[in-house]
């Protein structure tokens, strides 16, 4: 099985990342919670998101990624967006 972890640094990384993240839960159907909608995972056996999503045991999935940024503004707009359940807080 092949995994893909992705890092966003700074500003402009963090900023991209959140974007590409929206992106791909709405590719393989994970809703902002990290909750699979109906039309979208599991379709004749595809399990191509857990490349890049980790599944938690609870049906729930977490992106493979890191954050970093100095300012804590930035990231801490993940924490209060739509997408705040998707991510682990640490």
């Amino acid at each position: 099985m092949r995994e893909c972890i992705s890092t966003h640094v700074g500003q402009a990384g963090t900023q991209m990342g959140s974007a590409c993240w929206r992106l791909y839960c709405l590719e393989h159907g994970i809703q902002p919670d990290g909750l699979t909608s109906n039309a979208g995972v599991g379709q004749a056996g595809d399990n191509s998101f857990s490349t890049f999503f980790n599944d938690t045991g609870s049906g729930r999935y977490v992106p493979r990624a890191v954050f970093v940024d100095l300012e804590p503004i930035v990231v801490g707009e993940l924490r209060i967006g739509a997408y705040r359940q998707l991510f682990y807080p640490e």
